[in-house]
């Protein structure tokens, strides 16, 4: 091959090599305000519609998709009706007892989440005096509805099914918590209430021995 060929065939690859050289300067000393070198557009810039905004590819006009009937979400079938809503039937046949294991773990975990979710109404004991009620008593605006005392002789007798369906879906000015705290949370708050009832109806002869000389 003659050398001049050589020589422009060289050239060629040279050149070529240079808008390589440019994105990976680009990539490694880009100033800030400067946007990139984009080689593939769609992948920084990929078209989506906005919420309630128009979609003329479905039928009814919205980009807004509901769930598909009967789909449910990975990790999310609540196939016991006695662990997700508390009832034998899925309705209001409610729960005697907790359907979960109560370990000391699963206790400590229902009093991490009573203090997070239910003591700003409820109060750390569970008096109904906490720091959202105080302060709603002092507006005495007439729309404040007190919270029970969880220790009450009402929420006793309830059954623990009927407690967990309160945590869920609320109660007069309770909110529900369902979307905000996990099933088996639900249950460590029913048996830190549970606990809590216990300690009020309790004396000190009802504490073990190594308690008792704690105490003392």
């Amino acid at each position: 091959m003659p050398r001049p060929i050589i020589y422009v065939l060289l050239f060629l690859v040279a050149v070529s090599l240079i808008p390589m050289g440019m994105v990976y300067k680009s990539q490694a000393t880009r100033r800030r305000g400067t946007p990139r070198i984009q080689v593939v557009y769609d992948m920084d810039q990929q078209f989506s519609f906005k919420a309630q905004q128009e979609n003329p590819f479905f039928a009814d006009g919205m980009a807004m998709r509901s769930q598909v009937e009967g789909t449910v979400a990975r990790g999310m079938l609540q196939d016991n009706p006695v662990l997700f809503t508390g009832t034998t039937d899925g309705d209001t046949m409610w729960v005697e007892t907790i359907p979960v294991e109560v370990t000391r773990e699963f206790l400590d975990r229902g009093q991490d989440q009573f203090n997070v979710f239910c003591a700003p109404c409820h109060g750390l004991s569970g008096n109904g005096n906490g720091p959202v009620n105080i302060r709603a008593t002092e507006l005495a605006e007439g729309t404040w509805t007190p919270p029970t005392d969880v220790a009450a002789q009402t929420v006793v007798d309830q059954p623990a099914g009927k407690i967990y369906n309160t945590i869920k879906n609320g109660i007069r000015n309770m909110p529900a918590y369902g979307p905000q705290i996990s099933p088996e949370d639900r249950w460590g708050i029913v048996a830190y209430v549970r606990a809590i009832q216990a300690s009020r109806g309790s004396d000190v002869g009802d504490l073990s021995e190594d308690a008792r000389k704690q105490l003392q």
